[in-house]
């Protein structure tokens, strides 16, 4: 990651946000949905828009949004029984049960 304006780096493995994921250009069309309300009349006037197109391109945005809280994969279901073990939230034979 780097800042443009300063030049300051950083190198490192980063997880970004599921906003942060989206384009610049939907991060800004999300931003300005949210800042007016969620009015779809004024999302038409600001982006120079039809109503289907706004809601079109909310869907869109919804559904990259949903593909990050999609359920984890079983090896996470598994992981998070040991934590819970770990947690001392389980026994051993409940996590040997749910593990099973």
């Amino acid at each position: 990651m780097s800042c443009p304006s300063c030049g300051l780096g950083m190198e490192g493995s980063f997880e970004l946000s599921p906003l942060g994921q989206l384009s610049t250009d939907d991060q800004a069309f999300v931003i300005a949905f949210v800042r007016h309300h969620g009015s779809i009349k004024k999302m038409e006037a600001l982006f120079g828009i039809s109503y289907p197109t706004v809601k079109n391109r909310l869907n869109r945005i919804a559904a990259a949004l949903d593909k990050t809280f999609e359920a984890p994969p079983e090896k996470s279901a598994n992981l998070y029984v040991l934590e819970q073990l770990a947690r001392g939230e389980l026994t051993v034979e409940e996590a040997l049960e749910k593990l099973g």
